[in-house]
């Protein structure tokens, strides 16, 4: 069996994020924290070195492979800033369209920086992302 290599840690947050040489950046995480604390409800926690999780589910798909995700994530790389959100929810690419700024991998969303995009909009993708996760892994 896999075992997954970014699983929560009890490493601070705020270290990490005070690490984070770019100012804008840092920022930006700070802000992501404080936004994705209020639309979850969950605390902010490690994910393996870099990310940034919100809540947590348990999946397990069909070939057997199963483990533990944050709900809602995000790490503020060198490049960009990826958030991690569920890839099939709601109304996903109607929202992206009003997003701003951005690139989106399968499921992935990068963004250079907050200023670049709609925060309300964010919130709603946000909220969708937990709400259909929640639906597909109702037991946690």
């Amino acid at each position: 069996m896999t075992v997954n290599k970014t699983t929560q840690t009890e490493s601070s947050v705020a270290h990490f994020i005070n690490t984070i040489e770019n100012e804008t950046k840092r920022n930006d995480a700070l802000e992501l924290v404080k936004i994705m604390q209020k639309t979850t409800g969950f605390d902010a926690k490690m994910w393996g070195q870099n990310i940034i999780g919100f809540g947590r589910y348990h999946y397990k798909y069909e070939s057997g492979h199963e483990g533990d995700a944050p709900l809602v994530a995000f790490s503020p790389r060198k490049d960009a800033i990826s958030l991690y959100l569920d890839a099939s929810f709601e109304n996903k690419e109607a929202l992206l369209s009003k997003f701003g700024r951005h690139k989106a991998g399968k499921g992935c969303i990068y963004i250079k920086k907050i200023a670049d995009i709609e925060v309300e909009v964010l919130k709603k993708m946000i909220s969708l992302s937990v709400e259909n996760l929640n639906k597909l892994y109702p037991n946690n």
